[in-house]
């Protein structure tokens, strides 16, 4: 039954915006993977077809993507949905700060706080980024904001926003292209702009990326990222909460008991303890570095109390589940970009294994795009934006007998044919999540 979150009168949503709707399929996915269903057979075709039904996000990751009249546009997807009956909740990642994923090459974006000859930005430029953060406001937030209040009460829509962007000034400020003055001022006033613009003229149910566990799960990361949310004076009480696991491959797990003195870090797992226990398995061994996150309930979980405790914030959180249904196939779980031998995890749903924190596992990146190119792609020429990790000893595209890597983002047939013969698309309800 169709229903939108009851909301509050601060424009929050009251309830979980994700509970008894109808997820929104975005056609121009589902072209993506006819290619593949085409060349596929056995259980790889059977789980493409699944796949190719499950509702995912759409990345908003160029300015141009903005406005339109297809379903690759804000525009567009909203003008779609709205005509379903009953509307469908589109999930939409807002995406485009200058300066953007300073500490990776494979997805730095278009908009710079100084340009290069070429166009790419060049991060060694000091300033106070005056020029990008306007470029932002007024070619990507004020256009987005302005569409998304064009179908306010008649679609429900939720943000994940900026990905990557506060959990690289927590932890990352070592690399000169986040350390970087002008980097720090661009997320800073751009995040900030774009959530007191988002939250105060549009509906939207927004979620502010919380990077992974194997990233932030460390206490002094987790506390940096949390006196940065503090620090920034950001609207929380008309946020929904926090997304994690976005366009990576951490386990889901099984959430382990909080004790009620733990504070903010559940130590049920730590030094051996528990070690029968299915909430302590570890495939990236996290525990052992003092990191209690060895899944990502279990750092949802700190966040939600993080969160309580430090800002005041009642935050839920929702899962990128798309592509972590393969426990251990790295040899380093640090190896972020096109893994291979992963599976599709479990699909878009509301049904969590706890539901008083998880909003929703969902699909906040489509399985079959590309994290990023090997040095050489596809084509023979020479990738724009190596990173890398897209070299990795687990990456796609690293030896020989493999195909090379498309660009982030572009389809990558290889990929999602091995996700989805590893695919583990099933889900428990409330209680246990899937090992």
């Amino acid at each position: 039954m169709f229903r939108f979150s009851v909301i509050l009168a601060s424009g929050v949503a009251a309830s979980n915006p994700f509970a008894g709707q109808t997820f929104y399929v975005n056609p121009a996915n589902q072209k993506e993977y006819d290619e593949s269903i085409a060349t596929a057979d056995g259980i790889t075709k059977e789980n493409l077809q699944r796949m190719r039904n499950t509702p995912s996000a759409y990345w908003i990751d160029t300015k141009a993507k903005v406005q339109g009249t297809g379903t690759e546009s804000v525009q567009g997807i909203l003008t779609d949905a709205a005509a379903k009956s009953p509307p469908e909740l589109v999930t939409l990642i807002f995406y485009d700060l200058p300066n953007r994923d300073c500490d990776a090459a494979a997805s730095n974006g278009e908009i710079c706080c100084t340009y290069n000859a070429d166009g790419t930005c060049d991060y060694s430029a000091e300033g106070d980024c005056a020029d990008g953060i306007e470029e932002y406001k007024a070619t990507y937030v004020d256009p987005f904001v302005s569409t998304l209040a064009s179908f306010k009460g008649k679609v429900p829509v939720v943000l994940v926003v900026e990905p990557d962007s506060i959990p690289n000034l927590a932890s990352n400020l070592g690399h000169p292209h986040c350390g970087n003055m002008a980097t720090q001022l661009a997320y800073h006033h751009g995040v900030h702009y774009a959530l007191d613009e988002l939250t105060a003229k549009t509906d939207a149910s927004i979620y502010l990326d919380a990077a992974h566990g194997g990233w932030l799960g460390w206490d002094d990361n987790v506390a940096a990222y949390m006196g940065l949310i503090r620090d920034w004076d950001l609207p929380l009480g008309k946020m929904r909460g926090f997304a994690t696991n976005v366009a990576n491959y951490q386990p889901l797990g099984v959430m382990s008991p909080w004790a009620p003195d733990s504070g903010y870090r559940n130590v049920y797992c730590m030094n051996g303890a528990h070690s029968t226990d299915k909430s302590c398995a570890d495939p990236c061994k996290l525990n052992s570095q003092w990191n209690p996150a060895n899944n990502e309930l279990n750092f949802a979980q700190a966040l939600v109390h993080h969160a309580k405790g430090t800002l005041s914030w009642d935050a839920k959180v929702i899962i990128d589940t798309g592509r972590n249904g393969v426990v251990d196939m790295r040899g380093d779980c640090a190896n972020w970009c096109n893994p291979r031998n992963a599976g599709a995890g479990i699909a878009s749903t509301s049904d969590t294994a706890n539901p008083d924190m998880i909003d929703a596992y969902f699909w906040l990146k489509t399985p079959g795009e590309s994290d990023g190119c090997t040095q050489e792609l596809p084509d023979g020429t020479a990738c724009p934006r190596f990173d890398r990790m897209c070299g990795s000893m687990d990456s796609i595209g690293s030896t020989s007998t493999e195909p090379r890597s498309p660009e982030a983002g572009d389809w990558f047939d290889y990929q999602v044919k091995q996700l989805a013969a590893n695919a583990q698309l099933g889900q428990k309800g409330p209680g246990p999540a899937l090992v």
